[in-house]
């Protein structure tokens, strides 16, 4: 076994300022110059979360090229831009240009290496690619840390063709350059080559991985949502569209075991694998492209629903897992996550409500009927396991001392504070949770009335019956009066105490049905104030309590799927009625687009949440992924708050309430029960909709425009 670097300190290796090129399973992290440099950090090119190539620099003699720009060409591919000052015409322009052309893939990864010359003469040039190969398990590269490199050695591919191979731990790599000479020690692929003048060389390289025991694959099945076309006033809806949809291509995953079930990894380079609630909040704010993604989350979830009692991995019968790995998984220095790991208060609770928004948008009945039992599972856990104390509430503890602290959204360690900065103690019933179980119950309810003639017809009503009893208890004890006025709280602590602080989570209770019409004007009016808004989106936590830092991970920095999912809530406030709604939502939204402009349209997993008078643009999170699930997804989900696009086939409704000031838009290759619908709305906020499926009615209400 190679021996891993222990001089290292073992924190979480800066990744804001490399360039990621993604291919799931497999991704490369270099410079924003296209080189892969060893040792440092996170560089490399990894391979189901083994770093496959821990170098690839690229020379010309004893330089290297001096990079212009890099480019984002669609899924998997990245164009790197460089002068090869020393070669050439001796005059104050450069006249050798070099591209390299960076392709990955499932297995590997593909580079051209165009070299184009306007010298005057032919250039003479010696190109080398130094390569090294260390096969460092992601979670030891994620502390800085690496395995000793390996020596490789000369190997013929079944083509024929000669190169450098390693092995070790049942992964092997070959690495082969065309028409390059190569040494094995020190690994190196070296081309003699004459551009002519005017004229231009290309160079080809390849790097093929071959894994004896994946878990996670690429999928087989071709990519499963529509591709939306947007002409805007609003051009940055578009951009951002385009850009996330490209990269949630990238991110599609299946199981080994099942290659046709899609669903998307949550996010490059700490989390490319299933995740429960990653996954399925980007399948849901997928939807309005189409419900197969939904349907390939579902299913691989359900495949996995805990069937007994387990304190180490957090399996209980019926409950949706957190996280699946090859192996288990060490999150730092105490917390040791199994392979198969179920530490999520949320993910049943959203795999029921995903279930039935996804019958809204159409999934077919048979489809919708076919996860019924899986439905009824999670409810068993609902009624029998969410609860553990017997106080109403779903709660969360981690029993057995190595897995995760907190298991909501935020589940950093530091994440639940009182509004003094002081820690919650556990179990811990977060607020939103609570919301999402009087969704879960609502959607389940509905759902059985439809589906399940094999339960007693009272089931439904029972499920009512629990979420309005929620919602009082919600009413009765989580609400708290502070500093920032009148607000639900963060959580209940193992205590029953209030945690007081005001935090973005409070905005997830909106549109669940847990709040009445005036406690979600409050909400809103909270969520729209400077204290929560004030940043490029939504913070996580209010400026005015004491753990707030921007670049806090779950305290003060800005998360876009959290910013979506109350950008959609405060939409849906909007449409019953409440007035601060809108206003709120229209600055979340442009404070969205602003932060993508910033980050290219490759909204970041989080970042900073300075204030937009303090600061010109978002400041990066040094550790967020990028690209990341549902901040890709998050772009779909602007666009359907941007339009006031709600959905319901069973009831034959489509609803469009344009968000006011947005100016025109054109929308077309949205999908509802399948078939592709058209949308535009004019710059007075007059909304149309064309191509619904027979049978459906539309209301389209025109947005107050502010003059």
């Amino acid at each position: 076994m190679a021996t891993v670097d222990a001089a290292t300190p073992r924190f979480p290796a800066p990744i804001h300022d490399l360039t990621a090129t993604v291919g799931s399973p497999a991704f490369a992290l270099s410079g924003p110059d296209g080189q892969i440099r060893a040792p440092a950090g996170m560089h490399g090119l990894f391979v189901a979360d083994v770093r496959v190539l821990s170098q690839a620099l690229l020379s010309f003699g004893a330089t290297e090229a001096e990079p212009l720009a890099h480019l984002h060409e669609g899924p998997g591919r990245t164009r790197f831009v460089a002068v090869a000052r020393a070669l050439g015409d001796i005059v104050a322009d450069p006249t050798v240009r070099v591209e390299r052309i960076r392709l990955v893939r499932p297995d590997g990864m593909d580079e051209e290496i165009h070299i184009r010359s306007t010298a005057a003469a032919p250039v003479l040039a010696t190109v080398t690619i130094d390569v090294r190969c260390d096969l460092t398990p992601l979670e030891v590269a994620k502390t800085g840390r690496s395995r000793a490199e390996l020596t490789g050695s000369l190997a013929t591919t079944a083509e024929g063709e000669l190169g450098i191979a390693w092995s070790n731990d049942g992964t092997a790599v070959t690495i082969v350059a065309t028409g390059a000479a190569l040494s094995a020690e020190p690994p190196r692929f070296t081309w003699t080559v004459e551009v002519p003048a005017a004229g231009e060389v290309l160079l080809r390289w390849t790097v093929r991985s071959s894994d004896h025991r994946p878990v996670i694959v690429a999928p087989r099945a071709p990519v499963e949502w529509a591709r939306p076309e947007i002409t805007a006033d609003e051009s940055r809806l578009g951009r951002l569209l385009d850009r996330s949809l490209d990269d949630v291509t990238a991110l599609r995953l299946a199981e080994s075991s099942d290659p046709d079930e899609v669903f998307l990894g949550a996010g490059v380079p700490w989390f490319l694998t299933l995740f429960g609630r990653d996954s399925l909040w980007a399948a849901r704010m997928m939807l309005p492209l189409g419900t197969r993604l939904a349907e390939g989350t579902l299913r691989v979830l359900a495949r996995r629903q805990g069937t007994r009692v387990d304190p180490r991995s957090g399996e209980a019968p019926g409950k949706i897992m957190h996280e699946l790995r090859r192996e288990d998984i060490w999150h730092g220095e105490t917390t040791l996550l199994p392979a198969a790991y179920y530490g999520t208060v949320d993910a049943t609770l959203l795999w029921i409500s995903l279930l039935a928004e996804a019958w809204r948008w159409g999934m077919p009945e048979p489809t919708v009927a076919s996860f019924v039992p899986h439905l009824r599972r999670a409810l068993s856990w609902l009624d029998y396991h969410a609860d553990p104390d017997g106080d109403g509430f779903v709660e969360y503890i981690d029993h057995s001392g190595r897995g995760l602290a907190n298991q909501g959204w935020k589940d950093s360690g530091g994440a639940i504070r009182f509004h003094d900065g002081s820690l919650a103690q556990p179990p811990i019933a977060l607020c939103e949770v609570q919301g999402y179980a009087h969704r879960a119950a609502l959607d389940a309810a509905a759902l059985l009335d439809v589906f399940d003639d094999a339960v007693p017809r009272d089931e439904a009503d029972r499920w009512r019956a629990y979420a309005a009893a929620m919602a009082e208890r919600f009413r009765a004890r989580v609400w708290v009066s502070g500093s920032s006025g009148t607000h639900p709280a963060l959580a209940l602590d193992a205590r029953g105490r209030p945690v007081d602080s005001l935090t973005s989570n409070i905005g997830h209770l909106l549109g669940t049905g847990i709040l009445s019409r005036e406690e979600e004007a409050l909400v809103s009016d909270l969520l729209g104030g400077d204290p929560m808004s004030g940043a490029y989106g939504l913070r996580t936590m209010s400026t005015l309590d004491a753990a707030y830092a921007p670049l806090s991970y779950h305290c003060g920095s800005v998360w876009p799927h959290d910013t979506a999912i109350v950008l959609a809530g405060l939409v849906a406030a909007g449409a019953d009625g409440v007035a601060s709604a809108d206003a709120a939502a229209r600055r979340l939204l442009v404070g969205l687009l602003d932060a993508a402009e910033a980050f290219d349209y490759r909204l970041p997993e989080l970042y900073g949440g300075d204030g937009r008078s303090e600061i010109g643009r978002p400041i990066p999170h040094p550790a967020a992924c990028r690209p990341q699930a549902w901040s890709a997804t998050a772009a779909v989900a602007v666009l359907q708050a941007a339009l006031g696009l709600t959905v319901d086939v069973p009831h034959r409704s489509v609803r469009l309430r344009p968000l006011p000031d947005m100016g025109a838009v054109e929308v077309s290759g949205l999908r509802v029960a399948g078939s592709p619908i058209e949308i535009s709305v004019d710059r007075s906020g007059a909304a149309n909709i064309r191509g619904l499926p027979d049978g459906l009615r539309s209301t389209a209400r025109q947005s107050l425009v502010r003059s």
